[in-house]
Parts: structure tokens; C-alpha cells; sequence
């Protein structure tokens, strides 16, 4: 058994749908959470950038003692990998497990992947997707404006303001006839109910933050990383920006509304964990 928390960290509060996953898969576990929000978001930032932001946020979270890092941030996944791989701790991103539940999901081999646009520009989905089957087609669209339109509330079903924005990104997708789609981006899955008025109900949408989740808790299962049974759980939320309306905005990830506090993510320099 382990009783150490579970980090997880995003570029804003996207990634609490990854949190909200990991709640119900392992509703015992304590949780770190982390959001950026002082430099959201992240997917318009040069790779160097991102790679300098991922490697501060994984240095906060292992000073809280994690025993497993995820890095609920689908740029982060997609240009910061081997970062993490040199981790002391297990570490797990979005971009593999996503791949491989769209790769069992579709049933024309026609898959749409959406994220931001340093995330689509890395081409690590069209990769990791070839690699399983060569003979699936993947459309990947940047989707740049989703996710401030998420942190800034325009969120409801039918809005009209995301509407229009997603029938720019996502009719192209539409016409080339994919039947499954890949959320790329944690904070998407908020806006999934515009995103299938665009695209339809037939069309699979594959939560990249759940899949993650998922691969996490099947590894700590697996691993013997558990916490002890009927142990207090904690759980901490931390961000790198105002405080101001944070839980009502968080409670649109999680369903529930959490407290956070604020720190200097800046003061995480990479010469503090110079072996990753």
C-alpha cells in the first residue's frame, strides 16, 4: 500500500475532469491538484515553453510527496513526455491511453482528433493512433478558441457563442465521416454537449482526462500503489492565479465546489530537480 497523493496538474482547470474521474475510480485516494491558471493556456506556447512549464509544475507537485504524477494537459502529453518519463514516480499523460480507446472504439477506422493547437502540431495523436493500426485514418483539428471559451463560462449546451466556434473547427471533421472523436484537451469534455449538436450523436466522443484516469488507477490496482483501506482522504487544489471565483468555476468541472490556494509557480525552477 501507498498512502501518498496522487498529483495531477493542467494549464487551467481543465484537468479537474481528470480529477473528477479519479474520484470515481478511487474515491479513497488523496489528490494534488494543480492549475496553471496564471499562464493558461499553454497551447498556444512555443514546445520550449511548454516543456519549461511542465517541468515546474511536476517539481511543485513532487514536493507534496506524490506517488504518481498525470499530467491532465493534452500539450503537456504531447510535447513533454520523455519529461515525465524521467520522473521518480510513475508517470502518465493522455495522449497513449486516449489513442488506444479511440483505436477500439471506431467502427470505420475514420477518427477526429482535436486539441489545442500546439498539441495538434505535435502530431503525437496521429503517431501514437498509426502505431496501433496503420490503417486508420486520423483528421486532426487545432480547436485554439475552446479552451478560453471554457475558462471564461461560455459553456451551456447551445451557447451560441461556442456554437459558432465549433461548427468552424468541427463541420470539416463532419464531412470527412469520422465516427469517433477525440477530446485531445481536458477542459473539451465541459463543451461535449455543443460539440455533439455540431457533429451528432452517432459520432463517439473519447474523453482524453477519463482514459488517463483510468490508466492510472488500473496501474496503481495493479502495482499494489493503493491507499490503506478507510484512511482520511485529502484532497488540495492549488493555482497560480487569482483565487477570485475559483470554486464556482471549479464546480463546473467537478460537480462540487473546493477551496485552492495560490502559489508563485515561478519559484519552481529546473535546477531544483536538475535530473528531469
Amino acid at each position: 500500500m501507498d498512502n501518498r497523493p496522487i498529483g495531477v496538474f493542467d494549464s487551467g482547470l481543465g484537468g479537474l475532469t481528470a480529477v473528477k474521474e479519479l474520484e470515481a475510480a478511487l474515491p479513497e485516494e488523496s489528490i494534488v491538484y494543480f492549475g496553471d491558471t496564471g499562464r493558461v493556456p499553454y497551447g498556444t506556447r512555443s514546445r520550449e515553453t511548454v516543456r519549461r512549464y511542465a517541468r515546474q509544475d511536476m517539481a511543485f507537485l513532487l514536493e507534496h510527496h506524490v506517488k504518481a504524477v498525470l499530467a491532465a494537459c493534452g500539450t503537456v502529453s504531447a510535447n513533454a513526455g520523455d519529461v515525465g518519463a524521467r520522473l521518480p514516480v510513475p508517470y502518465f499523460d493522455v495522449v497513449a491511453p486516449t489513442a488506444a480507446a479511440a483505436a477500439k472504439a471506431t467502427g470505420n477506422g475514420k477518427i477526429g482528433v482535436i486539441g489545442t493547437t500546439a498539441s495538434i502540431n505535435s502530431g503525437a495523436y496521429v503517431q501514437a493512433l498509426e502505431a496501433i493500426d496503420a490503417r486508420l485514418k486520423v483528421f486532426a483539428s487545432p480547436c485554439p478558441l475552446f479552451v478560453p471559451l471554457v475558462e471564461n463560462g461560455f459553456v451551456q449546451t447551445g451557447d451560441q457563442v461556442a456554437r459558432l466556434v465549433a461548427e468552424r473547427y468541427l463541420e470539416p471533421l463532419g464531412q470527412a465521416g469520422i465516427d469517433t472523436l477525440i477530446l485531445g484537451c481536458t477542459h473539451f469534455p465541459i463543451i461535449a454537449g455543443t460539440i455533439r449538436l455540431v457533429l451528432g450523436e452517432k459520432v463517439r466522443l473519447i474523453d482524453s482526462g477519463k482514459e488517463a484516469a483510468l490508466a492510472l488507477a488500473n496501474f496503481l490496482g495493479e502495482h499494489e500503489m493503493l491507499c490503506q483501506p478507510g484512511r482520511p482522504r485529502r484532497a488540495e487544489y492549488y493555482v497560480s492565479d487569482s483565487l477570485e471565483n475559483f470554486g464556482g468555476a471549479a464546480a463546473q468541472f467537478l460537480g462540487h465546489e473546493v477551496e485552492a490556494a495560490r502559489i508563485d509557480i515561478e519559484s519552481y525552477v529546473v535546477s531544483h530537480n536538475s535530473d528531469f
